[in-house]
């Protein structure tokens, strides 16, 4: 099949969630024989290779800053890319019989589903997330985020096959009155168990990774870690919040325990997940939270906060691979913390084992078996 995917980020150039799963979607379906074309907006130096083998990569708009100082998107980069993946479904969409695009920064799919008839090709979208209104009037004001809730709910009645990644995204997307039928995904993580875990050991490393966006709350951990006197942090990632994060280390005078040395290699990410006694996910907005399912893989449970936009607790079997702190709150994570090492080596086993037991649902190979099955329907 001849397949287009769109999204405004490339793995590793930019690094988050949904850019692992298109990268991964990508080099899947060319894996398999399919013809794939990636849209994209550019983040490598121009006349170099970005880096997809078997993949067609097309940028169609410039390198452009995703985000404002305030950690949140810039209105530009999103109309701009929607503008250009209009123009090449407008001159090309007749060569795709199958269209995979986000939902969101929404401007790509209303192109795509605006030549979804004339260019005959079958229009397929993930949503990892929905917001409701009141958020967007939090993230937006009333007034933009009248029109981002107006956008999002257009891009809903699209007549589409929709994926979403979380119970939650799924129940609002039907209730939005969706235009075609929804399925769930559950499946992101790519890697496999090994069988075996490492051995309980009584660790003092407590684990963040992920982009220092508001949405994740990472300056929430810091205080939380100056509750816990022996325990040390290793908060990975890089974003608008880091300084503030940098500043309330120095502030608490936690330097001697806590580092945020920004984005590191793969590798380092995954030797501290597999040795520490718990990561930590403070967001309050998560669309899935791979990140949760990366730790239980290694036998290292996890604490996420309760918080109705938060899908990651969908994630969590509480007091079997980790805990649902009820805030982002210091004295709330603390507490959940100590609750993860006051369980031991239990607690360990038992995330060891809940993964087992839900590996093949959690596994990105699920979820691509069951997107390809949905391009042959």
């Amino acid at each position: 099949m001849r397949i287009c995917l769109v999204y405004d980020c490339l793995f590793p150039h930019t690094v988050g969630g949904a850019e692992r799963w298109y990268r991964n979607l990508a080099e899947r379906l060319s894996a398999d024989g399919h013809k794939v074309t990636y849209l994209t907006l550019r983040q490598w130096p121009r006349g170099s290779d970005p880096g997809v083998p078997g993949v067609r990569v097309v940028a169609v708009g410039p390198r452009l800053g995703l985000y404002a100082r305030s950690g949140r998107r810039r209105i530009g980069p999103p109309l701009m890319f929607g503008v250009g993946v209009f123009a090449h479904l407008a001159l090309r969409g007749a060569r795709y019989d199958v269209v995979h695009t986000a939902s969101f920064p929404y401007f790509g799919l209303l192109a795509a589903g605006s030549l979804r008839r004339r260019r005959g090709f079958r229009l397929v979208v993930d949503w990892h997330e929905l917001w409701t209104r009141a958020y967007w009037r939090d993230y937006l004001g009333a007034v933009g985020g009248w029109i981002g809730w107006g956008i999002q709910r257009a891009c809903a009645r699209i007549p589409q096959q929709a994926f979403c990644f979380s119970r939650l995204h799924a129940g609002r997307l039907r209730a939005e009155g969706v235009r075609g039928p929804v399925e769930v995904l559950e499946g992101e993580y790519m890697g496999a168990s090994k069988g075996q875990v490492e051995p309980y050991v009584d660790s003092d490393l407590v684990v963040f990774a992920g982009r220092h966006i508001p949405e994740k709350r990472v300056p929430a951990l810091v205080p939380a870690l100056a509750l816990l006197p022996g325990v040390r942090a290793e908060i990975f990632g890089d974003g608008p919040e880091r300084g503030r994060v940098l500043a309330l280390i120095a502030s608490l005078g936690l330097s001697d325990r806590v580092s945020a040395p920004g984005f590191v290699d793969h590798g380092r990410v995954e030797e501290a997940l597999r040795t520490a006694l718990c990561m930590v996910l403070p967001s309050r907005r998560e669309g899935y939270g791979l990140v949760v399912v990366e730790a239980c893989a290694a036998g290292t449970p996890a604490v996420v906060v309760a918080d109705p936009d938060n899908a990651a607790t969908e994630l969590i079997e509480e007091g079997v691979n980790g805990f649902v702190a009820p805030s982002a709150s210091a004295e709330d994570l603390a507490a959940a913390i100590l609750r993860v090492r006051e369980a031991g080596a239990a607690l360990r086993a038992s995330t060891a084992a809940w993964y087992a037991a839900n590996a093949r649902r959690l596994s990105l190979a699920e979820s691509l078996e069951r997107v390809a099955a949905a391009y042959r329907s």
